[in-house]
């Protein structure tokens, strides 16, 4: 169980929708902020990330939207097929929105139902386009994978930070919960200067900041070890551990702090 501290129980939170991960955070994301979900290569990022969009339409009844820059729509949807999340009948039903945005970037037309093609340097009316997506279906949560391909084009630190500092205010006007992904190199914890993000701004400028690693080892499981590490949350008394995570036949899992460091 959570202990919640007196904060916690006036802050409005959102369900993860990823087993184990509420009891480190108080019981959810705060209502309305922005959560950097960073890692390497195979962490898992993506799917918890999805996990969080699909869990929140079917428990919660949460609409929600998946900017996707890196990845062909219709790839995602096959491959989330394997936890059994069908995305396609949630688009039918108008409780999820996906996004294509990767078209824009390498400048190919989509067949997506659903595409921006504005460029992706005009970040004005891009971040308008985007907030016009998710008021049609009333969307509560947002994931935009990832913020490395949306800043493509900007070699400025200043401008990247300005840019996720617009992008997060009018999430948070409109009272959207958001996931932004971003990428690391590979590192060890205790073996130097800690990254977490791509350009080096983005942890100033979110809510929140998680961390996902690839240890690339056997675990007990049988499984390649992962591990999550929440660097902040403002506003939340949260687990400042390194916690186990687990790739799973229906997704994403955190192992309980107790059962992971049992003697």
């Amino acid at each position: 169980m959570s202990v919640y501290s007196k904060l916690g129980e006036f802050m409005e939170r959102v369900p993860t929708g990823i087993e184990g991960l509420d009891d480190l955070i108080e019981g959810g994301f705060p209502r309305g902020r922005t959560i950097l979900l960073s890692g390497g290569c195979g962490t898992g990022k993506t799917i918890s990330s999805i996990q969080y969009l699909y869990k929140g339409i079917v428990e919660y009844d949460e609409p929600g939207v998946y900017v996707t820059i890196d990845e062909r729509p219709e790839l995602t949807r096959q491959d989330m097929l394997r936890f059994g999340w069908d995305l396609r009948t949630l688009e039918d039903q108008g409780k999820l929105r996906i996004v294509d945005l990767l078209r824009s970037k390498i400048g190919l037309p989509s067949e997506e139902k659903y595409q921006i093609t504005t460029e992706i340097k005009d970040m004005d009316r891009l971040i308008l386009e985007i907030m016009q997506m998710a008021r049609e279906i009333g969307a509560r949560r947002l994931v935009v994978d990832s913020l490395p391909a949306l800043g493509i084009h900007m070699n400025d630190p200043t401008k990247i930070r300005d840019m996720i500092l617009k992008l997060s205010f009018m999430l948070r006007k409109d009272k959207l919960t958001s996931i932004f992904v971003s990428e690391v190199p590979e590192q060890q914890f205790g073996a130097g200067p800690m990254h977490f993000s791509k350009f080096g701004v983005e942890e100033y400028v979110a809510d929140a900041v998680i961390l996902l690693h690839y240890l690339g080892t056997s675990d007990s499981e049988g499984g390649t070890k992962r591990t999550l590490y929440i660097r902040k949350m403002r506003a939340t008394k949260h687990s400042e551990d390194i916690i186990p995570l687990y790739i799973t036949g229906t997704g994403i899992r955190v192992e309980n702090p107790e059962e992971a460091f049992k003697a």
